[in-house]
């Protein structure tokens, strides 16, 4: 199950609507790609009570966004996660396996982290190829990667499938025209939500679930979190 952007929203009282939702759906493994607080609001319990009810469902992934890096307390939340039992790949990665077959789950830090562009974006590059050197090209490999924009450079790394979000699904969803504005994108974002394929990656997109204060409203463009099933050849 994919979970994106959150910013700290509240689904029902302790998060219920929400957890009864991802309940229900019983995943084997539930990321989450990033923006899960608000830089402008210094409160994280929402995204908090989530997490605390969810690591009890089903083994939990997470790598950041850019708020939670804009936040300037990372730090302190990074801790009570690690506390709680969050697996954080912070431009790491882990092995699953299921008999004698491996999946490899690659996850880098937004670009946000580092200085500002263009260093940022290099960093950020050469995290990924790093990761991906240590792993066996045969290998089917998962990213989580918060910035959908990136996918140029996504599909030149060797990596079969790419979760994402940022985009919030452009806002504003209309007829033909569908999302609005996306940050990184701006205006009529190419990659706002859904099923992206770039030669052999394929990329999906969540439309996510909350919404930052500076932009608090959606049209048309209901919150989501994504159900995904792999299957093999």
């Amino acid at each position: 199950m994919h979970v994106s952007d959150l910013h700290n929203k509240q689904f029902g009282r302790n998060q219920k609507k929400l957890v009864d939702v991802i309940e229900e759906a019983n995943p084997d493994f539930i990321i989450i790609t990033g923006d899960i607080i608000d830089s402008r609001l210094n409160d994280d319990r929402y995204a908090l009570i989530l997490l605390e009810k969810i690591v009890n469902l089903s083994k939990v992934y997470y790598v950041t966004g850019n708020h939670e890096w804009r936040s300037k307390r990372y730090g302190v939340l990074k801790k009570k996660m690690e506390d709680i039992g969050i697996h954080i790949l912070s431009n790491d990665l882990t092995e699953m396996k299921k008999e004698k077959e491996s999946i490899y789950l690659l996850g880098v830090d937004d670009p946000r982290r580092y200085s500002k562009r263009p260093k940022e974006l290099t960093s950020f590059k050469a995290n990924l190829k790093e990761l991906v050197k240590k792993i066996p090209s045969d290998t089917f490999k998962i990213l989580l990667s918060h910035r959908p924009e990136m996918i140029s450079f996504y599909s030149t790394q060797d990596v079969d499938l790419v979760f994402s979000g940022h985009a919030h699904g452009g806002q504003i969803r209309l007829p033909v025209i569908n999302g609005l504005f996306s940050p990184n994108q701006g205006f009529f974002p190419k990659y706002a939500e859904g099923v992206i394929t770039q030669g052999n990656t394929k990329m999906i997109v969540s439309r996510g679930l909350g919404n930052t204060s500076i932009a608090p409203l959606r049209l048309f463009n209901r919150p989501e979190v994504i159900i995904v099933t792999l299957k093999s050849d």
